[in-house]
């Protein structure tokens, strides 16, 4: 995948723009990244250990990744010496979620998807919320994340059935649509 060869560093842009294919964000991704809320985000620090940051800003936009700098510093310059990322959501009611392995690109404030995201935040947040700045990820994988309820359960339980579990178990209930 990259081709660059020791001591070299490609840049962002070119290491984003590598022959990897891009990989669909399906219809269900999106909502559980939508239901979920928090995300986590998953860097390496130049001393080679992880850095996780948690992210409220994690949208999906025209099928592609996105999340939004609003305090995130460590993330940031991790991003800048290593594009490698790692992005896990789970919806804690319904048990499962995905694990996003890929590539960031730090977006320029100029360019349009950086102001799209950048108007969600404000719009979603307040116009007091800053950011610095906005991460597309290109992910080289994906993978269901599912827990125990799914996996071991015997005999197997629906989906609604773990919802409402975990509903039960957390103390509150789903806002009607």
């Amino acid at each position: 995948m990259d081709t660059a060869t020791a001591g070299e560093r490609k840049e962002p842009l070119e290491f984003y723009a590598s022959e990897v294919s891009m990989i669909e964000i399906t219809a269900d991704m999106a909502a559980i990244i939508k239901q979920a809320i928090l995300s986590f985000v998953a860097t390496v620090n130049e001393d080679g250990t992880p850095n996780l940051s948690p992210k409220a800003s994690l949208t999906v936009a025209n099928g592609v990744l996105f999340f939004a700098d609003i305090a995130s510093p460590r993330t940031i310059l991790n991003l800048r010496r290593n594009a490698a990322v790692e992005l896990n959501v789970v919806d804690v009611f319904q048990r499962r979620g995905y694990r996003f392995k890929g590539l960031a690109l730090i977006l320029p404030p100029d360019e349009g998807e950086y102001l799209m995201i950048a108007n969600w935040v404000r719009a979603t947040n307040g116009p007091e919320y800053p950011v610095d700045h906005v991460v597309k990820i290109k992910p080289t994988s994906i993978t269901p994340l599912l827990s125990p309820a799914h996996v071991f359960a015997r005999p197997a339980r629906s989906q609604d059935e773990i919802r409402n579990t975990y509903h039960q178990k957390y103390g509150v209930k789903p806002i009607s649509a």
